[in-house]
């Protein structure tokens, strides 16, 4: 599906954008999620309010994935299936997926139903999310049987590829994408295979800042770290939990950001490497060429990247160019 939506997109960017809201919902359905996880999904989608009512129960979520409070859905675009109605909360005109939004949320919802999967957040869900009442938390903590004081791992994966660790998950739709969220002993092994934010909480009611953590965490990962753990980053994580995408980037990540893979890559190995030359050679690169490149490279960043000061001016701008927030809807 992926690879489809991919050789879509230059030829039809809305059929590719309608195969990414299929494989989202499916990847949800498929994850045994509840009702506002869907819900979810189709507020972020879409970029704006969404809301489903089921049996006298309203589920309503803002298109950052927060709980709404009840609103009036009556003079929305709507889908019903019986006793379930969902709706889209756009104003002006729709927009081209929308009403493929609609459908899969609605198509999603009753599948869910039939597997008499109760119209709630999973505990896991609950027990990330800090706007839940307390009473919510203790019963999500007694339906996954973990104790008050119990320290937990909790890892962010990417929501359609297998978990990377072992333990109770869910798959949220978020402004991140689609994610994983699994809840595990800090103990328990993480698949070096797969990309993974990994935090720790020191208790069950610390896990709303720990997955808020591993979120930003799973953003860092890269080929030549996959896994990327709190604990490793030292004092980097006050630096991580800081970091505001709606301010102003600095003009040292904005170059960054403006660079190919490749060109990252050379700096990459620029500044990890003891050498030009052991550079040179991990990037099957002539030393006088490498050499030529890295002085090139230091007129445009305005600073060394091997220089001392240069290292850590790299590094930090690096970090903070990968934890940039990605589109939020399709």
């Amino acid at each position: 599906m992926q690879e489809l939506a991919g050789r879509l997109t230059a030829l039809d960017p809305e059929a590719s954008a309608s195969l990414k809201v299929i494989a989202s919902f499916d990847a949800l359905v498929a994850g045994g999620v509840g009702i506002e996880a869907l819900v979810r999904a189709a507020a972020v989608l879409g970029g704006t309010i969404a809301g489903a009512r089921i049996g006298g129960r309203t589920t309503r979520v803002d298109a950052d994935g927060r709980v709404a409070p009840e609103g009036d859905a009556a003079q929305w675009p709507q889908v019903s299936d019986g006793d379930a109605t969902v709706w889209i909360e756009r104003d002006g005109a729709p927009h081209a997926n929308d009403a493929m939004i609609l459908e899969r949320l609605a198509l999603a919802i009753a599948v869910v139903r039939s597997r008499r999967v109760e119209p709630v957040a999973s505990a896991v869900e609950v027990l990330i999310d800090g706007s839940r009442h307390a009473d919510e938390r203790e019963r999500a903590l007694q339906r996954l049987r973990l104790d008050r004081a119990q320290p937990l791992m909790i890892v962010a994966s990417h929501g359609d590829v297998p978990t990377p660790v072992a333990g109770a998950s869910t798959t949220l739709t978020l402004p991140d994408g689609l994610l994983r969220a699994t809840i595990a002993e800090p103990s328990a092994a993480v698949s070096p295979d797969r990309p993974a934010g990994v935090a720790v909480a020191a208790s069950p009611h610390a896990l709303t800042e720990a997955w808020h953590d591993a979120r930003s965490l799973l953003r860092l990962a890269s080929p030549r770290h996959p896994v990327v753990r709190d604990d490793e980053l030292g004092a980097l994580i006050l630096l991580v939990r800081a970091y505001d995408p709606a301010q102003p980037a600095h003009p040292d990540v904005d170059a960054l950001c403006e660079l190919d893979d490749a060109t990252l890559r050379v700096l990459d190995e620029l500044v990890a490497a003891e050498s030009v030359r052991a550079a040179a050679t991990a990037l099957s690169l002539h030393h006088s060429t490498l050499q030529a490149r890295h002085e090139a490279l230091s007129r445009m960043l305005g600073y060394d990247p091997r220089s001392a000061i240069g290292r850590t001016r790299y590094e930090t701008a690096r970090l903070l160019s990968r934890l940039r927030a990605p589109s939020r809807a399709i």
